[in-house]
């Protein structure tokens, strides 16, 4: 499912020959469309007609009105079921493009071509897609497998700083969650940019994979998946309705710290280690200011969680470097001191 394109993209057009789509649609937004389209298009071989489609960037486009504007531009561009779309892009694009996809005509073909570091480690592994609900991070969407994700490192020269570094917040979580060996490896990065960062993708999306192919549906393992995103999602939420977004890893880096100390609070891992994950997650992230942030709004999104059962707030947390266990339900006292612990720690 996951394949590595040489320059020539001779893997995605071996694809496209085998394959008798109808037609395809590219979904872009306007930085892939500006950086990373002319790249694919000049090396696509395919004589199947195709049309490009255009959205904003950013979070706040990842919403059911945006998904609406794509079926009915599919609608009248006669899109059947055997028609592709090709997801060019971050996050956002390939969670919006799946989410389009799966529920277009009950579900059309789509492919994820990522182009940021997110992307390729995370969001366009794992069949999850999906949009945002009002200010609820992917409270709409869908469990649909893309037919393949084909991952050009050579995209990344294309990234601002701060979106690699985005990324490689969920380098880290699944170093912490599933491989002592490569959070060993990662946090030896002295300087973060795509030559230091691409040897270490394919052991990223490697752990994800496997996560997911235990556990599809999230019933289980892949809950794992989650660690630093209960506290990262609800701040990361906040942001949004507050109308100053922050990027998704840098949310993740956040929740990464605050549910790492939650860790040692609960009697799961030494404060040694607590402290040592911590230090190190925070030579590579700024602190974000939540100082304006009532408690009582954190908490509330905390209980809108996904994860959550019975109204209990489940969270997933690491036993060890390299272990993580899930559904793990945390006295509300220690919530309340890992996110103050934050407070402190950023001096805000």
């Amino acid at each position: 499912m996951i394949t590595f394109l040489d320059h020539n993209f001779s893997q995605l057009n071996d694809f496209l020959k085998e394959k008798s789509f109808s037609k395809i649609f590219i979904l872009v937004d306007e930085n892939t469309h500006e950086y990373c389209l002319p790249v694919l298009l000049g090396n696509m071989e395919t004589e199947i007609s195709f049309e490009i489609l255009e959205i904003e960037a950013g979070e706040e486009m990842k919403n059911i009105q945006t998904a609406n504007h794509l079926w009915e531009i599919l609608t009248e561009m006669h899109a059947d079921r055997k028609a592709l779309i090709i997801n060019l892009g971050g996050g956002v694009i390939t969670d919006m493009g799946g989410f389009v996809a799966s529920t277009y005509k009950r579900g059309i073909h789509f492919i994820n071509i990522p182009t940021t570091l997110l992307s390729m480690c995370d969001a366009s592994i794992g069949g999850k897609t999906g949009i945002d609900l009002m200010h609820y991070k992917n409270m709409v969407g869908t469990f649909s497998f893309p037919e393949q994700i084909f991952v050009y490192p050579n995209f990344l020269e294309t990234l601002p700083f701060k979106e690699l570094r985005s990324g490689f917040a969920e380098m880290l979580k699944h170093g912490l969650i599933a491989d002592k060996i490569h959070w060993e490896n990662l946090i030896q990065i002295q300087k973060l940019d795509p030559e230091s960062v691409i040897p270490h993708i394919q052991t990223s999306m490697d752990i994800k994979q496997q996560v997911v192919e235990k556990d599809f549906h999230e019933k289980n393992i892949r809950k794992t998946l989650n660690f630093g995103h209960t506290i990262g999602h609800a701040v990361e939420s906040l942001c949004l309705e507050k109308e100053t977004p922050i990027l998704h890893g840098e949310a993740v880096a956040l929740g990464m710290i605050c549910e790492t100390h939650l860790s040692y609070l609960e009697g799961l891992i030494s404060k040694e280690t607590s402290e040592t994950i911590i230090e190190n997650i925070k030579k590579y992230y700024c602190f974000i200011d939540i100082s304006e942030f009532k408690d009582e709004d954190i908490f509330s999104l905390l209980l809108n969680d996904k994860k959550n059962i019975n109204a209990k707030i489940n969270f997933s947390l690491l036993s060890n470097v390299g272990k993580c266990i899930f559904d793990h339900q945390c006295q509300s006292n220690n919530i309340q001191k890992s996110i103050d612990f934050y407070r402190k720690l950023s001096g805000f």
